[in-house]
């Protein structure tokens, strides 16, 4: 026989074999009962999975291409709201059974169902019956090994509604393939669903499906991952007598604020907040997860630690966190306390919405901490949010060369911000601590700074005119920045009427300096405010606006050695006024005439005329004319404004 006859009878055996078979469904088309089909399959579907859904429409019978039964309007569940109804259940029929006059299902499809998960008040669902049911059906026995083993879910909606939490979240366009226990004893599922506008794909595998269902140990596999977040779980999962999950967690998100908004929590404030990173060993009881060994990623951050965050009543995180370094500059980046002309405090509303809906309590240590272009050494901190109030605790942070101590409170209100601060900077560097604190550029030096005021409002300037409290300053071996007293004193003590030049890039050393605030409603008054050098003593009073930044000052400047040998220290009394960036020094014109010998007699002269005027109104009733006023009165002093930049 050759080769080609071979094939030849190959071929004609095959077809004959598909004509036999084509045959037998047709007629098995004809000869098994419809009825009886659809029984079987019925009987089938509630072996596998104890459960006995309620058909309320049509059910056809199709051998032929394809062996399928369809039930039209399938329910599952009693009730109002039951806990499944699905368009169409289609279970395809094995063939070669088929063609025995056996029915058995390959497979069971689900096509555009609703599924209903009710959680009542005190923790149970309108699955609960369901579930006791499909756990009996796993420990009736042996499953056959021709029992179906997978499961389809098409189009399908998922509505989880929680009356405990007053929760009700819905996922469309489920998409699910079911790999149901058969042989093995796990299940599976895969596939995605869309939830809140997102396309999500799920894959969850239980290690012992009928120990799961009846609320026992199994092993449990998770991985979700859409476009906001990706997180994956490998552990092991029970409900007896509580929840209880334990396992490995690891999650990532390209963008934290926008993955927490999609989650369903409030918008994070200010900047930052953006590539995320955790993988943790987790522990689930109850309502409370815990994270151990915590490896969390935040803006290039890194941070180990432990978390705990509690879901039972009102949200609370909890934890301690280190880090080597932290840079905290794109969370204050959209923080500003001056406008953007620097000269003016920030008049853009605070929004504070943020500090209710959950409570904070954690601890924070950092190696280094960079906050725009300041950078701190070793800081040890503790945020504490309860009831809409932030309290940060500085336990010590070294900043400026120093270390900085105390407390910031931080609570909404109504009208805005309610603010609270206890702060204490000690050996800190002046120029850079006051020139980022609070734009002052005017002192160097070291020195110690205490700070405790309250205010409030709905942005930094309206919280600049509602401070009160106290504030003082004891610095030593400085200069104050943009004036050179001394040199202005020596010229003013040899030639007083003379103009008193530009001093507007001297440098005035001094050895201590001394200042005490009382500030009430927005202005500080100083009770004592001293000024010690080598060369130049001073002595200052008044007060300063802190919302409008001016100052109204009087002073008296002391030489501490005259420049002619016997006499006494050359002292003149002065004012400051204007802004505090670029405030006016004007010295006491009356002093300087007294002082300059060829101007003293007019003074006194202008002196003894205006009594003998007073004298004359008071007799006549009268007022001076005009042209009695005397030149000297006209003509100001001879010394030119020196501005202190």
């Amino acid at each position: 026989m050759t080769p080609a006859t071979g094939f030849k009878r190959l071929g004609m055996a095959s077809l004959a074999v598909v004509a036999v078979g084509v045959g037998a469904l047709v007629a098995a088309n004809y000869l098994i009962s419809a009825d009886g089909v659809r029984r079987e399959v019925m009987s089938e579907i509630r072996a596998v999975t104890g459960l006995n859904p309620t058909l309320r429409g049509e059910a056809t019978v199709s051998l032929f291409p394809a062996g399928r039964v369809t039930f039209a309007d399938v329910v599952l569940g009693d009730g109002t709201r039951p806990a499944l109804t699905a368009e169409r259940l289609t279970a395809h029929l094995r063939f070669l059974p088929l063609l025995l006059g056996r029915v058995e299902i390959a497979d069971v499809s689900l096509e555009s169902p609703t599924i209903a998960v009710d959680l009542d008040e005190n923790g149970g669902s309108n699955w609960s019956a369901l579930l006791d049911a499909l756990a009996r059906s796993q420990h009736s026995g042996p499953q056959r090994l021709t029992a179906f083993s997978e499961m389809r879910i098409s189009n399908g909606t998922i509505v989880v509604h929680d009356a405990r939490r007053s929760l009700s979240e819905t996922l469309k366009d489920v998409q699910l393939s079911l790999a149901w226990p058969s042989i093995s004893k796990s299940f599976g599922a895969t596939g995605r669903f869309i939830w809140h506008g997102e396309v999500v794909n799920a894959n969850i595998t239980l290690a012992d499906f009928a120990s799961a269902l009846a609320g026992n140990r199994s092993g449990l596999k998770l991985r979700l991952a859409g476009a906001p977040i990706k997180c994956a779980f490998e552990g092991s999962l029970s409900v007896k007598p509580t929840l209880k999950i334990e396992g490995t967690l690891a999650a990532d998100a390209q963008s934290l604020r926008e993955a927490l908004v999609w989650l369903g929590q409030k918008p994070l404030p200010g900047g930052g907040f953006g590539h995320f990173a955790i993988k943790a060993q987790t522990n689930v009881a109850g309502g409370t997860i815990g994270l151990s060994s915590v490896n969390v990623e935040l803006d290039g951050n890194t941070a180990e630690g432990v978390l705990t965050f509690v879901t039972d009543g009102r949200q609370t995180l909890q934890g301690t966190l280190a880090a080597d370094t932290l840079d905290l500059t794109p969370y204050v980046s959209t923080v500003k306390l001056l406008a953007a002309s620097e000269r003016e405090w920030s008049n853009t509303r605070l929004a504070l919405d943020w500090l209710n809906g959950m409570d904070l309590d954690l601890r924070l240590s950092a190696g280094t901490v960079i906050l725009s272009n300041a950078k701190i050494g070793h800081t040890a901190i503790g945020a504490n949010l309860r009831a809409g109030n932030l309290v940060i605790t500085i336990g010590e942070a070294q900043a400026y060369g120093g270390v900085i101590r105390g407390s910031v409170i931080l609570g909404h209100q109504n009208a805005g911000l309610d603010l609270k601060s206890q702060l204490q900077f000690s050996d800190v560097d002046l120029e850079s601590s006051l020139g980022q604190l609070f734009g002052l550029h005017r002192l160097e030096g070291k020195g110690t700074m205490s700070l405790a005021v309250e205010g409030g409002g709905d942005s930094v300037l309206a919280v600049t005119r509602t401070l009160n409290g106290n504030a003082s300053l004891m610095g030593q071996n400085g200069a104050l920045v943009g004036i050179d007293i001394e040199q202005l004193l020596r010229r003013l003590e040899r030639r007083p009427l003379s103009g008193s030049g530009e001093f507007r890039n001297g440098r005035t050393p001094f050895d201590t300096l001394s200042i005490a605030l009382k500030i009430v409603n927005g202005t500080a008054n100083v009770e004592d405010m001293k000024f010690t050098g080598a060369a130049v003593k001073v002595a200052m009073a008044g007060s300063a606006s802190i919302p409008k930044r001016e100052l109204d000052l009087t002073g008296t400047a002391t030489l501490v050695a005259s420049a002619r040998p016997g006499a006494q220290p050359f002292d003149i009394p002065f004012i400051v006024q204007g802004s505090w960036d670029d405030p006016i020094m004007l010295p006491d014109a009356e002093a300087l005439i007294r002082r300059s010998g060829a101007a003293a007699p007019l003074l006194n002269a202008a002196r003894e005329r205006n009594a003998l005027r007073s004298v004359i109104e008071r007799l006549t009733g009268g007022g001076p004319p005009a042209a009695a006023v005397p030149a000297a009165e006209h003509s100001g002093p001879a010394v030119a404004p020196a501005k202190a930049d």
